[in-house]
């Protein structure tokens, strides 16, 4: 039978929107039943046990304890099922923590006049219901009800019970209905929220202290990317979202704090992919008396710490198995370049070589006027070494040329000691010993400047305050900044960014 499409126009609605399913306007008519009898949406239920904790205290009981368990229990929750047997019926609720299945008889409800109401109970309506445990003939734990009522009407059907929400763009945009439906959502974001609070213990067991610093920048700086541009109005000026922490983490070690770290929300105005939001979570540690040697041993435990805690030292992800108990491999840059093109070995400073290899290499490739020989050498290592990284892998010693905040190393001037950390072919951290002479970051903050002037929209500028605060003397330090979504994607084996993020950025629905 074809279905009616009619335009909701009622004030209490809200704006006119298109239904196509009668049952929302069956529904809607059971909530006007509600409205004529008191407050449809009531704040007054309140449980005493929810469905883990009853679980916990039940499961294990044998049918003669649980049958002398007289007290009664409330809970609340949605209701994912509903069978209907003559004077009896069985409903599943959900709650927070797990389900539990509410049992209801007419005689034990009191009767006709109390039981029918729940003939008005749709799939997804929220309720709250007081009965004592007991198993049924299939041995499953259950509460037979004494009273039942509507805590929050649904009013929109659910998904299908064996289909679910099955549409991917469907739960990116509407993630509390995919959080309703799909089991396995709802674990990936616990794990998330688990892994931020290791990554949170760790670091202040090694003696970080967490702190917060602005989002609203006058000058976008620490990263090499594109920023979002906002204007103060009251203050006539124009800001940025901020692109890292990083500088003001650094400030923070001049002012005396020699531990610091940050977990927060970075902003770069770029596209959407597999690896990509244009907002993300970072956390970002420093500390004061350290080299990129000891942040890759802090970034490798932590990590590893993490994974044993979850219980995730061996998990695939992008189709490749990974062991989280073994060593991280390190390795330098050009050597993992030389590995490939053995022809280049001892050619690292070699520009027209090294960009005649990436014209080999990349026939379309399109260099800035103000690439040098660590921009061809880093564009060789992106095309030839990266996808190839498949277990953890540390590539150390970066360009100078690519790394503007990065300290030089002591022996080769034209490398940094900077690392950055791959797995299965995706950049997970980016560490170095920091740059603490002011003279050096000036005039890597004027190439920086200069290469912006000939068109790269993710070179910065000079930031003069922050020189200003280096001249004041900042400790010789090592940071690291470990992308947070692309960590919790590799420990819960997801392919996307987005089925980690709760809301990711999608366009405006048509």
């Amino acid at each position: 039978m074809r279905k009616t499409v009619v335009e909701q126009t009622d004030p209490k609605v809200g704006a006119s929107e298109p239904v196509s399913s009668e049952q929302i306007l069956v529904r809607r008519g059971k909530l006007a039943a509600m409205r004529e009898t008191g407050n449809a949406y009531p704040n007054t239920w309140r449980s005493d046990h929810q469905c883990n904790v009853l679980h916990s205290s039940f499961d294990a009981m044998d049918d003669a304890a649980l049958e002398q368990c007289d007290q009664p229990v409330k809970v609340a929750g949605r209701i994912m099922a509903h069978r209907v047997m003559g004077k009896s019926s069985f409903i599943k609720i959900q709650d927070g923590t797990d389900q539990i299945q509410l049992f209801l008889n007419r005689d034990n409800m009191g009767g006709a006049e109390i039981y029918n109401p729940t003939k008005k109970l749709d799939l997804g309506d929220i309720v709250g219901a007081v009965g004592v445990p007991f198993r049924t003939r299939t041995g499953e734990l259950s509460l037979r009800l004494s009273h039942i009522e509507m805590v929050s009407k649904c009013l929109r059907p659910m998904p299908e019970k064996w289909h679910g929400l099955s549409d991917v763009e469907t739960r990116y945009r509407q993630r509390y209905v995919d959080l309703m439906v799909t089991p396995e959502s709802r674990q990936t974001f616990r794990l998330r929220s688990r892994i931020v609070s290791e990554l949170r213990r760790g670091l202040e067991q090694r003696d970080f202290i967490e702190v917060e610093t602005p989002m609203l920048q006058t000058q976008a700086g620490g990263a090499a990317a594109r920023p979002f541009v906002t204007h103060h109005n009251a203050l006539d000026m124009e800001l940025f979202l901020r692109i890292a922490p990083e500088l003001y983490l650094k400030r923070l070690l001049v002012g005396g704090f020699e531990r610091v770290f940050e977990i927060n929300r970075n902003f770069r105005n770029e596209g959407s992919d597999a690896t990509h939001n244009p907002e993300f979570t970072m956390v970002e540690f420093y500390q004061a008396y350290a080299d990129f040697h000891d942040a890759m041993d802090t970034t490798e435990g932590l990590i590893r710490t993490i994974a044993s805690t979850l219980d995730r030292q061996q998990v695939v992800w992008e189709e490749v198995e990974l062991d989280l108990t073994q060593p991280f491999r390190r390795i330098r840059l050009d050597e993992a370049v030389f590995e490939k093109r053995p022809d280049l070995r001892g050619h690292a400073n070699n520009k027209a070589l090294l960009a005649t290899a990436c014209l080999q290499e990349m026939p379309d490739i399109k260099p800035l006027i103000t690439w040098k020989a660590g921009h061809y050498l880093l564009a060789l290592f992106e095309e030839l070494v990266e996808p190839g990284l498949k277990q953890p892998t540390f590539i150390t010693h970066y360009p100078v040329d690519v790394s503007p905040l990065a300290r030089r190393s002591n022996e080769e001037e034209n490398v940094t000691d900077r690392f950055e950390l791959f797995i299965a072919g995706r950049e997970i951290a980016n560490g170095f010993s920091e740059l603490n002479d002011p003279d050096d970051q000036r005039g890597r903050f004027v190439a920086q400047s200069q290469a912006k002037d000939a068109g790269d929209v993710e070179a910065t500028g000079v930031d003069e305050d922050y020189l200003r605060a280096l001249e004041f003397g900042m400790p010789p330090a090592a940071g690291v900044g470990i992308g947070v979504d692309r960590l919790v994607m590799m420990l819960t084996g997801q392919h996307s960014i987005r089925d980690v993020l709760l809301f990711p950025h999608m366009r405006p629905e048509q």
